[in-house]
């Protein structure tokens, strides 16, 4: 049979116990996953406990292109069909529809389900999980955080029993190699974003990176297992890195900090509020040494203290290393019996605005260089109830008469007073411009 002529599953003639598996998606991950599951089939079998077989892969175009060659007997379009004669269902097609249809179609047929779609899972994992745990079979999203960084998994099972306070993430990893490359080589936004894409870091449309839309995702997910509650990616504020200028990453190291794009997901007294913000951290902190397109989880828990989870947050292998994890665990309970993990939200803490949030700013400003401007420039902030921690002067970059650059990092303080108090510096008469203004973590 041609390429072209896709082929509708049949039930596989397989020694009884056999672990029949279908594949959604033949991307970078996906094929990945096919290769190892081929080649690697015997050994993964030796930890199910069990033969296990890959029956077929869904695709939209079998005689498409790919990154890995993959047998063509294997590929079908009829993703339903494979779902029907599967024993466990590997979802790696992104995106919400038909990705949500599928999975629930496996799991009210009783499946267990792996996936790695992010934007499904920030969306609509809790229908997805009432769904798993009604039919009593795991759904495991190991690989839609950080790639093959194993923090879901510790977050759910191992943290299970502490109160974590917070959660930092560097979750992103074209995000924190353009930060990277503009801190460690004094590039701007722009050349490092195009030196991104030429390595394959960045997509050609970078956007859902760029813009902080990715590590929203993540977020939504993380912080729904370390606080037990349900939150999707539409409880993230989220800012991207597009105005981070090369002059912003140099004054944070002059100033013993670096930027990253960081996901902060922190509990208060009544509820927990999730974020993706440029955040200057300083140098000594360990998220401060994450380089490249790595990517990496800080967790501070009341009893377990501080954790860092680190490794490659992306990449066809890496991924697909985490999507087994996951598969492997499922079969092997597949085989063993057992009911499932029931993932139950129990504790439902609400996701808290920023107007609730106590944090630390770094404010740029332009003003003009006459007696008095630190004076009302100090005025402002102490009307409104925010104390700076330190403050630099400049001459202004572009030599420009009359005009200087003060850079002021705050003490923490409610981020609505904040944001007050950057509005009235704008108004002031001795403000030429609010040049920038990113958050900082620890400042005090």
């Amino acid at each position: 049979m041609s390429d072209s002529t896709p082929e509708t599953p049949r039930p596989s003639e397989t020694a009884p116990g056999t672990v029949k598996v279908a594949l959604l998606g033949a991307g970078n991950v996906g094929a990945e996953v096919a290769r190892i599951l081929i080649d690697h089939g015997g050994e993964l079998a030796a930890r199910v406990g069990a033969p296990i077989e890959l029956i077929g892969i869904a695709v939209r175009d079998v005689a498409a292109r790919r990154t890995v060659e993959l047998p063509a007997g294997l590929l079908t379009t009829d993703a339903d069909a494979l779902i029907d004669a599967a024993d466990v269902v590997i979802e790696l097609t992104g995106g919400i529809e038909p990705a949500r249809s599928r999975i629930l179609r496996a799991l009210h047929a009783g499946k267990p389900v792996i996936s790695g779609n992010k934007a499904l899972i920030a969306r609509h994992g809790r229908q997805l999980q009432d769904a798993a745990d009604a039919a009593g079979v795991p759904l495991s999203y190991e690989a839609a955080v950080a790639g093959a960084i194993p923090i879901v998994r510790p977050m759910r099972d191992s943290l299970a029993g502490d109160r974590v306070d917070r959660v930092l993430g560097i979750m992103n990893g074209t995000t924190n190699y353009i930060l990277d490359q503009m801190d460690t080589t004094g590039a701007q936004f722009e050349d490092a974003l195009a030196e991104a894409q030429r390595l394959g870091y960045a997509e050609a449309d970078p956007t859902a990176d760029v813009e902080g839309h990715d590590a929203a995702a993540k977020a939504a997910i993380l912080a729904s297992l370390a606080f037990h509650s349900t939150f999707t990616i539409d409880d993230v504020y989220c800012r991207g890195i597009t105005g981070v200028t090369a002059a912003d990453v140099a004054a944070a190291r002059d100033s013993g900090y670096v930027i990253k794009l960081l996901a902060v997901c922190e509990r208060y007294a009544d509820g927990v509020n999730l974020r993706v913000t440029p955040t200057m951290i300083p140098r000594e902190h360990p998220l401060a040494g994450v380089h490249g397109a790595y990517n990496a989880v800080f967790v501070e828990a009341e009893n377990a203290g501080s954790l860092m989870f680190y490794g490659a947050g992306a990449g066809g292998a890496a991924t697909a290393s985490a999507v087994l994890g996951d598969f492997v665990s499922a079969a092997r309970r597949l085989v063993l019996g057992g009911p499932a993990q029931v993932a139950e939200p129990h504790a439902q803490l609400p996701a808290l605005p920023m107007d609730e949030v106590r944090t630390s700013f770094s404010i740029t400003l332009v003003v003009h260089d006459r007696l008095g401007v630190l004076a009302r420039i100090a005025q402002v902030f102490a009307d409104h109830g925010v104390s700076i921690y330190t403050m630099q002067q400049k001459d202004h970059p572009r030599g420009a008469p009359r005009l200087a650059e003060l850079r002021l990092v705050t003490h923490r303080g409610a981020n609505k007073d904040l944001m007050a108090t950057v509005e009235a510096l704008a108004e002031l008469a001795d403000v030429e411009e609010v040049a920038g203004v990113i958050r900082v973590e620890h400042a005090d």
